[in-house]
């Protein structure tokens, strides 16, 4: 996962682990694996500890630190990048309750910290509070292809059901790992399923994270910070659930150690989970399982001929997918019915132009604004410009699903592009999906928005400030807003493979020079702009801008000199 801490690739030299790894996952032959390590040794790309024949890469610049440093961690409760040791979690979360908003706190009154709210589900009474758990996931393909920790989140269920613990019945779980048939064998093979399952960590390819309703009821009513804990690779705002304000990602055995305790509230050295059958406190250490008891399980699940045998009906498919109806025409035959499948614009030609004239600021952004801001994943809800398209279509809102689901109808993307119920629009100073129109002042949705500006045949820009468009590469966040007429972006930063995707989509990501932004230029983002195409990268661009909209009329604070980044090659010595 090279793009969680910034980086486009990632490479470590092979050893002797690497090749094991490979023989136990039946990638190569026997034969193989001869001249693969001679190749490797010959051009000084092996590596083997305490083997004098290894010699060690040159490296430009080497970087020490102390393994015995490491420690187990978890990020949020935001941000991926946030990141936050086990063991300081407890007090790192406290502090952000009752730190203001603006200073990306929760706000909460610290008189309100111990209150608690009551509410039953099954006929049984259970209570919420500051930094409850509600949901515990874990679902990403990048579990599927780890055994090691998916077989020790089994051995850990295995051994909190023989202390007697469980997970309280109000936590939403999940099992879902992303490529469900290989890790159905190994953890089938090594016993574990039945452990995981009466912690309701079920295996299924279905990721839920609805609350029940009262649940839902009780966050709302005592405005609880509650906590969703993922074993995933993202943990953005709204994401896993608009109720849970505070996420974290954690790997699989911290996801079902969190959900037993019920809280992330909780101090594992000092702390139990429980008590078991003989009212003995039952503490995290005392059931987490040893490095050697996962290397023992791994060793006699997960062999060669486990992989060969899901590879061999990678090719059959399965009968349900088979039975599918198909049509034998060359081309894909487009139904017009369809919410689910349309075709995309995207490639349709377009003119190009050396010259950007008369654009207009869709949206003025803050910080650390992330692709799952510009085009969100979750269910698509009930009062959204998506949600109202849907309906205009005949569906009810059960039926709407979610952006993920229609990702391939660009009709439902577009509507949902910048629709994220989090982000903040400076122009209108307010929540959500909605801009001002600036040649009339009038607020409206950003799509109806766009829809006006492209009768006018009018370009369209977005005010941005530091780390536009980080986090996943979801192609929709480069798609959506070239689709609603965007063609710059005039940010502080960017996200190298976030500014990568809107070079290719066709946008023009600039970047102010040094020291700049829309504050210190006075931008008040109902200008007009004439920006000029660069031709090569890292290229000082004059921008034009004129007040009200008066073509003639140049500001004294123009022109605007931008840095542009035109090439994906070249991005890394972008400012």
């Amino acid at each position: 996962m090279s793009p969680e801490y910034g980086a486009l690739l990632a490479y470590f030299p092979m050893d002797r682990m690497t090749m094991d790894y490979f023989k136990n996952t039946g990638h190569f032959s026997l034969g193989d694996f001869v001249w693969m390590e001679a190749y490797l040794r010959e051009t000084h790309l092996w590596k083997e500890y305490g083997d004098e024949e290894s010699q060690d890469p040159v490296y430009s610049k080497v970087v020490e630190f102390d393994l015995g440093t490491v420690v187990a961690t978890v990020s949020g409760p935001r941000k991926a990048k946030d990141r936050v040791s086990v063991e300081k979690l407890k007090a790192e979360l406290s502090a952000c309750l009752i730190k203001n908003k603006e200073l990306n706190g929760f706000g909460v009154l610290p008189q309100d910290i111990p209150k608690s709210i009551s509410f039953a589900l099954d006929k049984k009474d259970f209570a919420l509070q500051h930094g409850s758990v509600v949901v515990a996931a874990m679902s990403s393909c990048t579990n599927a292809s780890n055994p090691s920790v998916m077989l020790g989140a089994g051995l850990l269920a295995k051994r909190a059901i023989e202390c007697g613990l469980s997970v309280p019945v109000y936590i939403q779980t999940s099992l879902s790992p992303g490529s469900s048939s290989l890790t159905n064998h190994y953890l089938d093979k090594s016993g574990v399923i039945p452990f995981l399952s009466q912690l309701g960590f079920n295996l299924s390819t279905e990721k839920n994270s609805r609350l029940p309703l009262p649940i839902t009821e009780s966050i709302e009513k005592g405005d609880i910070v509650a906590v969703g804990v993922l074993s995933g690779n993202r943990n953005f705002e709204e994401r896993v659930n608009p109720l849970t304000r505070a996420n974290y990602l954690a790997s699989p055995l911290l996801v079902i150690a969190y959900a037993l305790a019920g809280t992330v509230l909780i101090d594992f050295k000092d702390e139990p989970l429980g008590k078991n059958c003989h009212g003995d406190a039952v503490y995290l250490k005392d059931i987490w399982p040893s490095r050697k008891d996962i290397q023992d399980v791994e060793r006699e699940t997960v062999v060669p001929a486990l992989y060969a045998e899901v590879k061999a009906r990678i090719r059959e498919g399965n009968p349900m997918w088979n039975s599918l109806p198909s049509h034998q025409e060359v081309l894909y035959p487009w139904e017009q019915r369809s919410l689910f499948l349309k075709k995309s614009p995207f490639f349709e030609a377009k003119e190009p132009c050396d010259v950007l004239k008369g654009v207009f600021v869709l949206l003025w952004l803050g910080d650390s604004v992330t692709s799952d801001h510009i085009s969100p994943a979750g269910s698509i809800p009930r009062q959204s410009p998506a949600g109202n398209y849907l309906k205009s279509r005949g569906l009810s809102p059960r039926e709407f699903n979610s952006y993920g689901a229609r990702r391939g109808h660009c009709d439902v993307m577009v509507r949902g592009t910048f629709s994220h119920p989090k982000l903040v629009n400076k122009l209108t100073g307010t929540l959500a999906s909605k801009t001002l129109y600036v040649p009339t002042g009038d607020t409206m949705s950003i799509h109806d928005a766009a829809v006006k500006y492209q009768c006018e045949s009018r370009p369209l820009m977005i005010l941005a400030g530091k780390d536009f468009g980080g986090g996943s590469a979801r192609d929709w966040a480069a798609k959506g807003p070239y689709a609603l007429g965007v063609r710059v972006i005039l940010a502080e930063s960017f996200d190298s493979g976030y500014r990568a995707c809107v070079i290719a989509m066709g946008i023009l990501p600039l970047e102010y020079l040094p020291g700049e932004n829309a504050s210190a230029l006075r931008l008040s983002g109902f200008e007009a702009f004439e920006i000029d195409s660069p031709t090569r990268p890292n290229e000082i661009v004059t921008i034009k801008v004129s007040q009200g909209f008066v073509e003639a009329h140049v500001l004294r604070f123009t022109p605007l000199r931008l840095r542009s980044s035109t090439t994906a090659v070249l991005s890394a010595q972008s400012p």
